[in-house]
């Protein structure tokens, strides 16, 4: 009996250069096998972790994607890009004060922690009438998206050496570091841009143990996928009723949760609905001698 094709959760950590769709065709590559997808995308200039899903954990993804991030990074002051970054033409320098001591930096920094409206960049793939901001910008065109919700739960100066920075962030799923450094310019008066991004955590995630794209080893459980939400293992017959996407009992928690079987297989997502519990994702049973797709 031939075993069936790979699926799980994979800890990658990307390249710079390279976009995160690379980086997916590299892992399809690898592993002989096209049902792959990503939570989180990262800029080409940046490095770090992409969590990536293979086979039927590609279903598990979006349980993934609004999970905080951390990143560490350096900046420079005094001049700005127009993409924010590195990898954008200057638009304007200043003088950095002397004033500047690293407490003035970490309070500007610090003073970006908490709730607030963030504007998607110019350079950024955020759609506005189905157009996205990235290709008006290039155009020389100005197109504008909503301003959305972020969370920066810690925002801290490692080291100040000069004009450069380096710093750490903890942010919301969705939050642009290089916005937020320029955020930290404007304060300051001089300007800044983002040099280098690393993304070095996704919610219990870590890229100390993540691997490359072009040999990433063997996917993790795919349990590992849901390891961050609330757990119910179920009796055998609503383990059968789940594995129909039948509605089940509440919970009583919060937000999604893993329903399991008696012996621990994952069966799927629900959420509670009031008084009862609806499917969010049920997963297929993973067949033997199932082909990669």
């Amino acid at each position: 009996m031939t075993s069936a094709g790979p699926e799980g959760l994979l800890l990658v950590d990307k390249p710079g250069g390279i976009t995160s769709h690379d980086a997916i065709d590299r892992v399809r590559r690898a592993l002989g096998t096209r049902k792959v997808g990503h939570a989180g995308t990262l800029d080409p200039m940046a490095t770090g972790l992409l969590l990536i899903g293979v086979g039927r954990a590609t279903r598990l993804l979006r349980f993934l994607s609004d999970l905080d991030k951390t990143y560490e990074g350096d900046a420079r002051l005094g001049v700005e890009t127009d993409t924010l970054d590195a990898d954008g033409e200057v638009v304007r320098t200043a003088e950095v004060p002397g004033s500047l001591t690293p407490a003035v930096i970490g309070a500007a920094m610090s003073g970006l922690e908490g709730d607030s409206m963030q504007r998607p960049p110019a350079y950024s793939a955020v759609k506005v009438g189905g157009r996205k901001l990235v290709d008006a910008a290039r155009a020389g065109e100005s197109l504008e998206a909503a301003a959305r919700p972020i969370r920066v739960r810690g925002f801290e100066l490692v080291r100040a050496a000069g004009a450069d920075l380096e710093f750490r962030v903890t942010c919301s799923s969705g939050t642009y570091v290089r916005v937020l450094l320029s955020d930290v310019g404007t304060t300051l008066g001089c300007g800044a841009h983002l040099t280098r991004l690393r993304r070095t955590a996704i919610g219990p995630f870590d890229v100390a143990g993540a691997t490359t794209p072009d040999d990433p080893g063997d996917p993790l459980p795919i349990e590992r996928a849901v390891a961050h939400l609330p757990r119910l293992v179920l009796e055998p017959e609503e383990a059968v009723a789940a594995g129909h996407g039948r509605i089940l009992g509440p919970l009583g928690v919060a937000g999604p949760y893993g329903v399991f079987s008696p012996a621990g297989a994952l069966i799927g997502v629900y959420e509670d609905d009031g008084g009862k519990a609806l499917p969010q994702t049920i997963l297929a049973p993973s067949l033997p001698g199932a082909q990669p797709e």
